[in-house]
């Protein structure tokens, strides 16, 4: 079974950064996507940044050029800094490790806010 464990997010103010790393564990499993997902409250969850085991990466649109996807999918590890914050980044940031065709664990969720 897929463990995942999920660091960073808090309280940050306008033009700050945050970093949030998620470490996935469970033997046996070879993930071949890993990403972040963000959701305000009563909206769609949507994508932040996600990379393949083959390198390809797909970021948000709001994310580009203020957010640096980081990976290890041998350590089963990704990280997400992002810097230049913003209030309307202010959500709750989950990860989530993708195997196989169907097979997906998501992480529990952390919340950042951006406010002064």
């Amino acid at each position: 079974q897929v463990q995942i464990v999920e660091s960073g997010g808090g309280l940050v103010q306008p033009g700050g950064s945050l970093n949030l790393s998620c470490v996935a564990s469970g033997d046996g499993y070879w993930f071949n996507v890993m990403g972040w997902y963000r959701q305000v409250s009563g909206k769609q969850r949507e994508l932040v940044a996600k990379i393949t085991s083959a390198g390809a990466r797909d970021y948000g649109d709001f994310a580009e050029g203020r957010f640096t996807l980081s990976s290890d999918f041998a350590a089963k590890t990704i990280t997400l800094q992002m810097n230049n914050l913003k209030p309307e980044d202010t959500a709750v940031y989950s990860c989530v490790f993708q195997w196989g065709m169907r097979g997906a664990k998501w992480g529990r969720g952390t919340q950042v806010t951006v406010s002064s």
